[in-house]
């Protein structure tokens, strides 16, 4: 099993722990782009596909880095992994 895999079926167990870092390192994997606006993005983030188009917006966590369980259960949908 690969790293991406492993991590691909950590995004589906939805577990509590799953870090902004992962998430980003997951959709680089699967060809999405985080799109820069502004000087710091602020903490609204869109990553977007350059073949398809598909544009995933997600709240960046702080103080913290872990993704809250509304916004796993989001991209699961969005990346149509259901």
């Amino acid at each position: 099993m690969s790293k991406f895999d492993k991590l691909l079926a950590r995004l589906l167990a939805q577990p509590a722990d799953f870090t902004w870092d992962e998430l980003v390192r997951l959709l680089r994997a699967l060809g999405f782009e985080e799109q820069a606006a502004g000087k710091t993005g602020g903490s609204r983030r869109a990553f977007a596909h350059a073949s398809n188009g598909v544009i995933i917006r997600l709240h960046k966590p702080h103080p913290g880095d872990l993704l809250k369980q509304y916004q796993l259960k989001q991209l699961i949908e969005q990346l149509n992994l259901t």
